[in-house]
């Protein structure tokens, strides 16, 4: 396999963490999925999500919506004052891949499009002391910039120090992933634990079966 790693940069979302407004919505919704996946892609968008893990302030993101759709004003609003129930908790498979290559000694970093203020509720939260385990967390949020945008790989790589081609990209979202690519970096599009840990061994950053 081309290229070797040295460092190795983790998404959280969807990676390391299960965040899914769905966790949350197929409550309010009383489990009609059609009517949630409209409200999903209609109103509290993902775009719109998006401008809080750019910076957005909550208060104003909210407000601005609920005045264009007041007859969903509590689903709204809920999208911030029920965050937490989004969250359905560390995704173990790839926490554990996270401690063995910790244990590996391997630099490990965090690439996340984030909003402050929402981050910081899952940041002291003891069940997730495993972020400790990053040398730097880079939070879209606190720096203005978002994946899949360049500039933003480009401030995690001068941060860390390391080529692109030293350092391996871990994200669920394919948009992000190909982005990294782009710049040089050695990429892989998560989507389970197990072929995560494939790729870990051929890079060679975790032992084969039978290695030790």
């Amino acid at each position: 396999m081309a290229g070797e790693p040295q460092n190795v940069i983790f998404d959280l979302g969807g990676v390391l963490i299960d965040w899914n407004p769905r966790h949350l919505y197929r409550r309010m919704f009383d489990g009609d999925e059609a009517a949630m996946e409209r409200f999903l892609s209609e109103i509290c968008t993902p775009d719109w999500n998006l401008g809080f893990d750019a910076g957005r302030p909550w208060t104003e993101g909210i407000a601005e919506l609920v005045a264009r759709h007041p007859h969903e004003k509590e689903r709204i609003e809920a999208y911030r004052s029920r965050w937490l129930e989004m969250i359905g908790g560390p995704i173990a498979g790839t926490v554990r891949l996270l401690e063995e290559l910790d244990a590996r000694d391997v630099p490990l970093y965090a690439l996340t499009n984030w909003s402050v203020e929402t981050f910081a509720l899952v940041r002291p939260d003891p069940t997730y002391a495993f972020l400790d385990r990053f040398r730097t967390i880079f939070v879209s949020g606190e720096l203005g910039l978002i994946k899949p945008d360049p500039a933003i790989y480009r401030h995690a790589l001068g941060a860390i120090g390391a080529p692109p081609d030293r350092c391996l990209f871990i994200d669920d979202s394919a948009k992000n992933v190909a982005a990294a690519a782009e710049l040089g970096l050695l990429v892989h599009h998560f989507t389970s634990p197990e072929r995560l840990r494939a790729d870990l061994e051929r890079y060679g950053l975790l032992p084969e079966p039978g290695q030790g």
